[in-house]
């Protein structure tokens, strides 16, 4: 991350886009609009941004749907953008990859705060990798760079992760075989900055067992411990 964090703001409101961006610009960020989803993949195809401030609610493909694209690519942090009350949109958000979310109308001195919190998190080195930073992970049947946060599986498929997964996959693979309850994996992974909810720790184990899981119903890699919390139950090897 740069000194001056530059944000993505995703949305169809012009009047949001306008004030956001101004008041990002008066608060030491570069702040840069899009309309749409469209307009976004136009930007982020020529830009690098530090975190992406994203609407649910956008004509054409939605910000949930943009969020769920986007967290298979990449690690750049999302910041959702939900009506007030729509709290189905926020749980589906932060289940598919958002690394938090801001219910409309909001304050905007409380946007700034989430914003620094997040990006706070993602330039700590121990939050990215702890002392996996920079290597290449066995365990199972998959290899993790964690510099690319790529997973790649013994045939040679390749798993993109979001920022919230790979988060999740590093404390546990920082921790193999023992069991971590939701508090810890809360603070190992989100610091308890925001207002995030015990439950969210189960959907992100669910999504991330998705895409590393044999049979995701039947976990083997990321097991429950009844009244405990979640164990990575294999070993974790580093690779030369």
């Amino acid at each position: 991350m740069t000194e001056q964090p530059h944000i993505l703001v995703v949305d169809d409101h012009r009047e949001i886009r306008d004030s956001v961006t101004r008041y990002l610009e008066k608060n030491g960020m570069r702040a840069t609009a899009a309309r749409d989803a469209v307009d976004m993949d136009a930007k982020l195809a020529h830009g690098k941004f530090d975190l992406i401030v994203l609407d649910v609610m956008m004509p054409g493909e939605d910000g949930l749907s943009v969020c769920r694209r986007l967290s298979g690519k990449g690690s750049t942090p999302i910041l959702m953008l939900t009506a007030l009350g729509e709290e189905t949109d926020r749980i589906v958000g932060l289940e598919i990859g958002a690394d938090d979310y801001l219910a409309k109308p909001f304050n905007p001195r409380e946007l700034i705060a989430r914003i620094k919190a997040i990006l706070r998190r993602a330039s700590r080195p121990e939050y990215h990798a702890g002392t996996l930073s920079g290597r290449r992970i066995a365990f199972a049947h998959w290899i993790l760079d964690t510099d690319s946060q790529l997973l790649t599986r013994e045939n040679g498929e390749t798993v993109g992760l979001s920022g919230a997964d790979f988060k999740l996959l590093i404390a546990l693979l920082e921790r193999p075989r023992i069991v971590l309850n939701r508090d810890q994996l809360l603070d190992l992974t989100a610091g308890r900055a925001s207002a995030i909810f015990d439950r969210t720790i189960d959907n992100q184990i669910s999504r991330l067992r998705r895409k590393i899981e044999p049979e995701p119903s039947r976990p083997r890699i990321i097991t429950t411990v009844r009244g405990g919390g979640y164990c990575l139950a294999t070993d974790v090897k580093e690779l030369s």
